[in-house]
């Protein structure tokens, strides 16, 4: 199964994570057909037809940014969406029945998001946008760190030459998250030991709304809760894993189709 598709079927927060790691990536490559192809996919050693079809979706990826006016900054639509269905989803968590798991985990990192935000200066962003900030800006730290010591590859799951070509002040990203005093190691700790856990959680009830094995507004789910991998486990296990089958969540003709509910997102 390639990352993309597998990703989206098994942890949303995964594939969102996944796909904004892309958006940097082909930035990076300044979306050159010809640095595409030879960093992201002729190192696949797929056969030709399978390549050609890996190449047309990162393409699509690069036509949907430049359509939304986001070649230097900026995230897709397609996942400005999503993130807004999974806080649809956490509204709906703090105050079901379904959602007492949630709300306690949900319960520790709370008291942080006033200051969070603050520091963002824009009090109107979601929890759950901002979790999504936070654990982006882990990714980057990891993928710096990982440039340092020469394995850049492992830390943003694609070549390593493209990563170490990476124009991105990734040293920025978390200063403008957490509190300056913090050291790094600690902002990271924090961020996975506070949100990760909560993000998760929240992918696990947004993947059984969707396989309807739970209903939010009174019946059990259907079998024992299944865990979901935290959202920074998912970004290391694509590392290595084969991009292909363009996802229609991703395609041109579905960039601005949004249907309502907190399971609807495809």
């Amino acid at each position: 199964m390639y990352t993309a598709q597998k990703t989206r079927k098994e942890n949303i927060a995964e594939y969102i994570l996944y796909l904004w790691q892309l958006e940097d990536l082909l930035r990076a490559l300044q979306f050159s057909p010809e640095a595409i192809y030879a960093k992201l996919v002729k190192p696949l050693g797929l056969p030709e037809e399978q390549k050609q079809e890996v190449f047309l979706w990162y393409m699509d990826i690069v036509n949907l940014l430049r359509e939304e006016g986001k070649e230097q900054q900026g995230h897709l639509e397609h996942t400005l969406h999503l993130i807004a269905d999974l806080n649809n989803l956490h509204n709906q968590l703090t105050v079901l029945p379904v959602g007492a798991e949630y709300r306690r985990l949900y319960a520790r990192v709370a008291p942080e998001l006033p200051a969070l935000k603050a520091k963002l200066k824009d009090p109107e962003i979601s929890d759950v946008e901002l979790f999504f900030r936070a654990l982006y800006s882990v990714v980057l730290l990891r993928i710096q760190e990982a440039g340092k010591h020469g394995d850049a590859g492992k830390g943003c799951g694609t070549n390593p030459q493209a990563a170490a070509d990476k124009d991105t002040d990734v040293s920025a990203a978390p200063d403008s998250i957490a509190d300056s005093g913090k050291s790094r190691q600690k902002y990271i700790d924090d961020v996975l030991t506070l949100i990760s856990p909560v993000v998760a959680e929240l992918a696990t009830v947004f993947r059984k709304v969707e396989r309807g094995e739970v209903d939010l507004f009174g019946n059990a789910p259907n079998g024992d809760r299944h865990a979901a991998a935290a959202p920074e486990q998912g970004t290391q296990a694509s590392s290595g894993a084969q991009d292909g089958p363009r996802p229609a969540a991703v395609a041109p003709e579905g960039k601005n189709s949004r249907n309502s509910g907190t399971g609807s997102a495809s």
